[in-house]
């Protein structure tokens, strides 16, 4: 019996050193950002710490907790095991948990998946006291920087080989005419010349008739592709922001452009 009690009582003991260390910290805003407060044990009601219906995200850090939106753990709960919820959107229950407590071993209808990926570095910590100080600069750091080709394509007239509109048959025709007649004109070696410039003139005459003569240039139409390279800035990779606290000059880098201030804690670190 001695032993049996033992056991009971070792386990018992178990239980509640699980329960003391499990916690559960809550933010105003999604992303960690905003508010924050830790639960370690139940809260019926987390109007008790000013934080009913305010939790847009969450961290748990061990164990295994049941969240409700009405107080005393009634409506509908969810099952939130040990990782980051960046946003409760997945479980219909952010901005509306009103009660929280370390969960049993009932089966929930709302079990979302929790991620492991590294939390929020800028994050408030609960309790963690914040100070708001000036920006003293900023600046957008680009990491990649080039050009691009750009094409299109566009009607051009260019010249084509010009084509002689002379006429051989007519040419030759012209000729064989003309000489007749020339022939028919002189005697003798006159006769002769006549013959050979009537061939001359009626050759030139047949090709007049025939194509009058000319050789002008042509033009054609035909699609010509271009192209010119444009330069191509890449959007801001980060944000390099300088402030002052306390003496003394930090700079972070964020992944949006800062405003005018910027929330840190004591040790001047950012909290956003």
């Amino acid at each position: 019996m001695k032993l049996v009690a033992r056991a009971a009582i070792a386990a018992a003991t178990v239980v509640v050193a699980s329960q003391a260390m499990a916690s559960i910290t809550f933010y105003e805003g999604e992303g960690f950002r905003g508010r924050a407060a830790t639960v370690d044990n139940a809260v019926p009601n987390l109007r008790e710490i000013r934080f009913n219906d305010r939790a847009g995200s969450v961290i748990v850090d061990r164990g295994r907790w049941e969240v409700c939106e009405h107080a005393n753990f009634q409506g509908r709960c969810a099952l939130l095991r040990r990782g980051n919820y960046d946003s409760l959107r997945s479980t219909g229950l952010e901005w509306q948990i009103s009660s929280v407590r370390p969960a049993g071993q009932r089966r929930y209808d709302f079990e979302p998946q929790a991620s492991v990926a590294p939390v929020y570095q800028y994050r408030q910590r609960p309790g963690e006291r914040t100070y708001e100080v000036p920006v003293a600069w900023s600046r957008a750091v680009v990491t990649q920087q080039g050009s691009q080709q750009r094409c299109w394509v566009e009607k051009q007239q260019v010249p084509v080989a010009a084509q002689s509109s002379s006429n051989a048959g007519g040419a030759i025709i012209g000729g064989i005419v003309g000489g007749i007649l020339g022939h028919q004109v002189g005697k003798g070696s006159g006769r002769d010349a006549a013959t050979v410039a009537g061939a001359v003139t009626g050759a030139v005459v047949g090709n007049n008739v025939a194509g009058g003569g000319s050789s002008q240039p042509g033009y054609a139409t035909q699609d010509v592709q271009r192209c010119e390279n444009v330069p191509t800035t890449a959007a801001p990779a980060y944000y390099e922001v300088a402030y002052n606290f306390r003496g003394a000059e930090h700079r972070i880098q964020m992944a949006a452009p800062p405003g005018n201030t910027i929330i840190v804690n004591e040790r001047g670190e950012p909290r956003m």
